[in-house]
């Protein structure tokens, strides 16, 4: 398994003073992922946590739901030249019964650590796929989350607080799951935030916990399409972002019913869609243009 730091040699200038030190740097290897022996995907991702990162990511896909769908994921052999293992190619086999997708050269894509698979998906695709609806505004089974501003307003400092590696990289996207009470459930760290979501989910899928219909996923860094998906197939009902939506997640917010909460900074924050959850304590004024 490759390790999720690295040590390199660094020249710092500070106020004109030139030293040479070691620096801890974050990690970045590629992941191939594979489908019952076929290439799939490949991401560039921080080692660790790499059989939930495939699995979240074909609950992203629409492939698994359950952990019954899956059999197994096992690493395989790596493209060296001695023939030895480099950790960085999974196998992930689905049990029988499961629909797997036509995997054809147009298909497989290349993710990279910064946006994952921008433009692949489309709102009706995704709306479509989705195992498990996250609308309730016309009622249900069980009441809305519901959530108060000063809870939300405080999720990003524990948040912080849980980065262990960010604290000697600097380098890495977080994400966790909170209970709708603000109880820290998971904390993942990678590279690509589109990852730390795949790590999140497949560790759910794999603990038989989908879907989340009661959590709150908070990201480090912008909301975009790509995560608002992954809230969606995997039926969380709140995604929350430190940084700015992108128009489209913006968009799907609104098709499927998902809270989206943006610039979650202290006590300010947007809310671009699923106002419904939100405890507001005043009535909303429409600012001037």
């Amino acid at each position: 398994m490759g390790r999720v730091t690295e040590r390199r040699k660094v020249i710092r200038i500070r106020d004109g003073a030139v030293s040479t030190r070691p620096d801890t740097l974050v990690a970045e290897e590629p992941l191939e992922i594979r489908l019952g022996g076929k290439p799939l995907a490949i991401t560039m991702r921080t080692p660790g946590d790499d059989f939930a990162l495939a699995a979240g990511f074909l609950v992203s896909e629409g492939v698994l739901a359950e952990r019954s769908d899956l059999q197994n994921i096992v690493y395989c052999a790596g493209a060296t030249a001695d023939g030895s293992n480099t950790y960085n190619v999974v196998d992930v086999r689905t049990t029988s019964g499961v629909v797997i997708p036509d995997i054809t050269l147009e298909r497989n894509v290349y993710t990279t650590s910064s946006c994952g698979l921008c433009g692949k998906a489309s709102l009706d695709a995704v709306r479509t796929t989705a195992r498990w609806p996250i609308d309730d505004t016309h009622g249900g089974d069980a009441p809305p989350v519901r959530l108060d501003p000063d809870l939300l307003a405080g999720l990003p400092d524990r948040l912080r607080a849980a980065q262990r590696v960010f604290d000697r990289t600097g380098g890495l996207h977080a994400a966790a799951l909170f209970t709708e009470d603000g109880e820290l459930l998971d904390v993942r760290e990678d590279v690509g935030r589109h990852n730390a979501v795949d790590k999140l989910i497949g560790r759910a899928l794999q603990n038989g916990s989908l879907p989340l219909s009661r959590a709150v996923l908070l990201v480090s860094g912008r909301a975009s399409f790509e995560l608002a998906q992954k809230a969606v197939m995997a039926g969380i009902p709140v995604l929350a972002a430190v940084s700015a939506p992108s128009s489209l997640a913006v968009d799907l917010a609104a098709e499927t019913g998902l809270t989206l909460v943006g610039f979650l900074r202290g006590a300010s924050m947007n809310v671009y869609a699923g106002e419904h959850r939100i405890a507001l304590r005043a009535t909303a004024t429409q600012g001037g243009g």
